[in-house]
């Protein structure tokens, strides 16, 4: 059977190079496109230069938006540290990216594969917003988009925002309320999804260069976490957006509403999902419901899906 084919369009982030070289082993990689988020646009681009290279990985890269459509810039993740990848010294890529734009190259991608395409959004959706509003065809051409991003629960930008929506609010709106079919894994599952030390350590033994750098990288990000939100593991947030193609049974998900909140003075951001009921969609009786247009992530199997992915990186 056929890979699915997918384009990764991310902020590259510790947790984004993870989830590029996990793609390339188990689908058909297409391409990535770069977006500001974790750090600037010029070094989520050589970030994801770095993953591409550290995998051998053989797929274009465009660069895309550089600030958000409409708000102010929220600034660089400090988890991830300066560079927006800390924790190893990579010398500078020696691949470089392609000259066309990350929203001509997303359009011309989806035109070229109407109906196969999946779009795994793994930063802010400003991209994917652009690219839907200069042509609308795209609501027809995606089959799927993946994103990491928002939360049932609690946010990490905000009490009530995840940073992947905060960063650009009103794109993710626009990408929410597209008509493509959606699945979001947030926020509350990601963060309980990640490597420990037992891992990283696993990561060293397994004697690849490749391995340690990546070992390194998580290291620094366990010890941020830590510092920051006093978690014992380094979140694999992104990574959770790819997985259901290659392991579907790892996530759960709920068929049901998922809205963006563009204002309220302590909501701004928060993605308002309906979990009210179990069957979801299926209960159509809830007061004040909506109609649904996504499915929700609303548990996870994290000690499988991290083996499976620490399997995939020992390849490398």
């Amino acid at each position: 059977m056929a890979k699915p084919k997918i384009i990764i369009d991310c902020d590259p982030g510790h947790d984004d190079l993870v989830a590029i070289l996990f793609a390339a082993k188990h689908l058909d990689l297409l391409g990535v496109t770069t977006v500001h988020g974790n750090n600037t646009l010029a070094n989520t681009t050589r970030n994801g230069l770095i993953a591409l290279e550290l995998g051998k990985i053989d797929v274009p890269l465009a660069m895309g938006a550089v600030e958000p459509l409409v708000q102010p810039s929220v600034g660089i993740a400090s988890g991830h540290g300066k560079s927006g990848l800390d924790g190893h010294e990579f010398a500078d890529p020696r691949l470089k990216p392609i000259s066309q734009h990350a929203v001509d190259f997303i359009i011309e991608t989806a035109r070229q594969h109407q109906g196969e395409l999946i779009i795994a959004m793994i930063g802010p959706q400003t991209n994917l917003a652009l690219a839907i509003k200069r042509e609308p065809r795209m609501r027809q051409w995606i089959k799927e988009i993946t994103i990491m991003g928002g939360s049932t629960t609690t946010g990490n930008f905000s009490p009530a925002a995840e940073f992947n929506i905060a960063a650009d609010i009103e794109a993710a709106s626009v990408v929410f309320e597209s008509g493509i079919p959606l699945r979001m894994v947030g926020y509350n599952i990601t963060r309980q999804t990640g490597f420990d030390s037992a891992d990283i350590a696993r990561l060293r033994q397994s004697g690849s260069s490749a391995c340690q750098a990546i070992a390194d990288l998580m290291q620094f990000y366990l010890t941020r976490q830590g510092e920051i939100y006093g978690l014992t593991l380094a979140p694999m947030h992104d990574v959770c957006a790819i997985i259901p193609y290659v392991y579907p049974d790892l996530i759960q998900f709920l068929h049901t509403s998922i809205r963006v909140e563009l204002t309220g003075t302590y909501t701004r951001g928060m993605t308002v999902c309906d979990v009210r009921h179990p069957r979801g969609s299926a209960e159509t009786s809830l007061r004040n419901r909506t109609e649904p247009n996504g499915f929700v992530a609303v548990s996870a199997r994290s000690r499988d899906l991290i083996d499976r992915v620490i399997e995939t990186l020992e390849h490398y």
